[in-house]
């Protein structure tokens, strides 16, 4: 296990319920079971505030926590080319990642490819959501 990867995770500061959320999203990988929800406050078109649950694996949560951060006062449109690039990194298109997002390069490795499907779930999550 990735030392790394367990500190990103264990930054749960935007892991939690978000009430007054104007936006809503779940999935679940139904590979291996993990699950994730995303909820949202989005005001003219920009992230607010953005709060995460679930139940997944450490990857899962790694990668839901840097999505928040970097998701926060992010207009919807940036975040859906940013969930685009985050799938096309590992198809073998190494276009990546704004210097605003070169945080994420933590997780979009190459040694990852087999948790792919566990560290793109909070993308895809978040793509029902900014690609509307």
């Amino acid at each position: 296990m990735d030392l790394e990867i367990l500190n990103i995770a264990s930054d749960t500061d935007n892991n939690r319920n978000l009430k007054n959320h104007t936006h809503f999203s779940k999935l679940k990988n139904s590979l291996c079971g993990d699950e994730i929800k995303i909820k949202l406050i989005i005001k003219d078109d920009k992230i607010v505030d953005f709060g995460y649950q679930g139940n997944s694996c450490i990857y899962c949560q790694a990668s839901a926590s840097l999505l928040s951060k970097i998701s926060i006062n992010t207009k919807k449109s940036k975040l859906n080319k940013l969930c685009d690039d985050a799938k096309l990194y590992f198809d073998d298109n190494f276009i990546i990642i704004e210097k605003k997002c070169l945080i994420l390069k933590k997780l979009l490795k190459k040694k990852n490819i087999s948790r792919k499907n566990c560290i793109l779930l909070p993308f895809k999550t978040l793509k029902k959501i900014v690609s509307n």
